[in-house]
């Protein structure tokens, strides 16, 4: 598929999608006979990984390291899993802190609409 059916599939710009190939979080799409990248189906499957980790709060430069491990196939499966269960880790006390967060905010929208039901109509 041509990056511009990549970009329309995934949400991101083409621009997004030759940067992150030229740092190496992308593999290089093959070309066509004009020389234009041609990707491959499953780049779809990656590309919707990369956009968890970066929605989950991931790091560019950690997602290029999961990039290189991931190249280096299943003899990197230890550094891969550690790597993932470090950021499970932080995804999870980030979530309790969100969790706190909107607690606080319930707390206030309900004090708020208590003040806006006693208001004279």
């Amino acid at each position: 598929m041509k990056i511009g059916a990549l970009a329309a599939r995934t949400g991101l710009s083409a621009h997004t999608i030759r940067y992150y190939e030229r740092i190496g979080l992308l593999p290089r799409a093959g070309r066509d006979g004009s020389g234009r990248r041609d990707y491959d189906e499953t780049i779809l499957t990656w590309i919707d990984f990369l956009r968890r980790l970066k929605a989950t709060g991931m790091p560019i430069r950690q997602m290029l390291e999961y990039a290189r491990l991931r190249g280096e196939g299943d003899a990197s499966a230890a550094a891969r899993l550690a790597l993932m269960e470090a950021h499970r880790v932080k995804v999870r006390a980030d979530a309790a802190e969100l969790a706190c967060n909107l607690s606080a905010l319930d707390t206030k929208i309900a004090a708020l609409q208590s003040l806006v039901e006693k208001e004279p109509t």
